[in-house]
This record gives C-alpha cells, structure tokens and sequence, in this order.
C-alpha cells in the first residue's frame, strides 16, 4: 500500500503515518518543513519520502504527488490545516487569507493531483481531515475557521460524487478535540479543558478503521457531535452568545 499524507509531520497526520507504517505502508509525508520529521522513529522506514511544500502552492502540490504516484498512490490524506482566532483575524486581516488559502484551496489541489493519479489506475481513496466545527451551520458572529471546515466537507462531498462512478473513494474525516500538540499549544500548554478530549491514539483507531471501510463521513466523538446539532437548532439570537 501506497500512502501520502500532506500534513504528516505533525498531529493526526504524523499519528497516522505511525499507524500505516506498522501496517507496512509504503510512505510519502508532506509538510512545510519535512526537516521536523529528523529523529523520529519513522524517519528511518525503509522507503519513505519528504517532500517540503505550501498546500496553498498548486504546481509543488501537484509536483510532489505526481512525483511519488509514479509508482502508485492507493491513498492520499490530507490533514494539513490552518487555525487563526477571530481577535487575532480582527487585528491583522490579512491574516484570513492564508487560512483559507490552506484550508479550502489547498485541498482543492491536493484532491485534484490525487484524483488525477488515482484515475490513471481506477482505484484510490482520497480523504480529508476536517474538524466537527465544520458541522456548526453559519450563525450570528461564526468564525472563518468554523466557515473553512464547513467548505472542506463540502468539497469531499462534492469529490465523492464526482469519483464514485471511476473507482476512487472520498472519506472526510470530521473529528472533535484530539489532544494534539498544537491543541496543546493553543490552551496554554494543556487541552484537559477541552470537552470529550481524545488522545491521538483513539483518533487514529478511528480515523484508520474509516479509511479502511471506506466510509464516506467519519464523525466523532458521537457526545460532542450531539452538542453541535443541539446547538444548530436554537434561535440565532441565542447562538450569538457562543464563546469562541
């Protein structure tokens, strides 16, 4: 099995390339800086590939997949994503464009060089790794992030339509709070706070068994996906109140 993960050299990315390494995958990670990956244990897998890119940047996405599907690409996981808060949005506007340049166009080009890999064989599954804050409906004072995540669901959605009929699957992975080290790092150090916390072990369990039914949502965890829905059905007056 043939595996490139953009966004692998850290979080639930660099988690997952752990799990498909011991499943024998061979692996292609992908990051801004590929050099983070230097003294983990899987830099020294037989066979793995760095590749150093921008998501945002489409020919080096396009470069880099095309350069390791010339050998096969059986799955390709996009986790690579962006976070900016509203107050830091409101302090430096320029600041959204990247965000979305990450987390909605950058898919985009990874979907797009990984369907055209997939198609030439037939087979493949693409998938994305978005966020449960992509389920809250557009409400009174949302935030850009929620907006981006709302819009990669979307384009899984759209993706799985249109490759269906060619062999090529689509799972968009929609998980809560996994205590990662930039959730970590975004709390002041520590997530304990976070409702229904999930370690990156239990996400992977979940994310990989997904992948591997080839499911078209994977959402978790079940308690806090409840909240959300709860919480798209009040009045918008009251959702206003929301803290970020």
């Amino acid at each position: 099995m043939r595996v490139m993960i953009i966004g692998g050299t850290s979080g639930i990315g660099l988690a997952l390339a752990a799990h498909y390494a011991q499943q024998g995958a061979v692996l292609a990670l992908c990051g801004r800086n590929p050099a983070r990956l230097d003294g983990h244990p899987l830099a020294a897998q037989p066979g793995l590939r760095r590749y150093g890119f921008d998501i945002g940047d489409r020919q080096a996405v396009f470069d880099a997949v095309t350069d390791f599907a010339q050998d096969g690409l059986d799955l390709l996981v996009v986790s690579a994503g962006q976070y900016v808060d509203a107050d830091a949005i409101a302090q430096e506007r320029m600041r959204s464009l990247p965000l979305v340049r990450t987390n909605v166009s950058g898919l985009c080009h990874a979907f797009d060089a990984g369907a055209q890999a997939m198609l030439a064989r037939g087979k493949g599954q693409l998938v994305v790794v978005a966020s449960i804050a992509g389920l809250l409906r557009e409400y009174p004072n949302g935030s850009l992030y929620s907006a981006s995540k709302r819009a990669a669901i979307a384009i899984s959605d759209a993706y799985r339509k249109a490759l269906a009929p060619h062999g090529v699957d689509v799972t968009a992975v929609v998980p809560g709070y996994v205590d990662t080290a930039r959730l970590r790092e975004l709390n002041g150090g520590s997530a304990q706070r976070k409702p229904f916390l999930q370690t990156e072990q239990e996400a992977v369990r979940r994310i990989a068994g997904a992948i591997a039914g080839r499911e078209a949502h994977c959402i978790f965890p079940w308690q806090l996906h409840a909240m959300v829905r709860l919480f798209n059905l009040l009045p918008k007056g009251l959702q206003r109140y929301r803290k970020k």
